[in-house]
């Protein structure tokens, strides 16, 4: 699975997330190593740092600034999906490792 050069939105999240479908991830991959910058919706900006294994799962880890002016952290796993037009599709699990410390779901397609 290469991410390489793709866009990801968000399609769902849960209610305790910061993305929503004004966030837009650019992914660069190269080697096992992930990269994201992204904004949009709550998120002034941010990125994500992952390891990518054979499968094309992901984990990351990921910071950003929201519009309210916190600085928030967490931890991801993302489990990619093939749609039936060459698509990728990733579901999330997520969990803040600063604020309230809660965690979630959400899923992503590439655009």
């Amino acid at each position: 699975m290469n991410y390489n050069n793709k866009r990801f939105r968000p399609v769902q999240n849960s209610a305790n997330g910061e993305t929503s479908e004004e966030t837009i991830f650019e992914y660069q991959h190269h080697g096992n190593i992930l990269t994201s910058d992204y904004q949009g919706g709550q998120i002034v900006k941010g990125h994500l740092i992952g390891l990518v294994d054979q499968e094309g799962n992901i984990e990351m880890r990921y910071h950003l600034v929201n519009k309210k002016g916190e600085l928030m952290t967490g931890i991801c796993t993302s489990k990619p999906e093939l749609t039936k037009d060459g698509k990728i599709k990733l579901y999330e699990k997520w969990k803040w490792i600063s604020g309230d410390l809660s965690s979630g779901t959400s899923v992503l397609e590439e655009i």
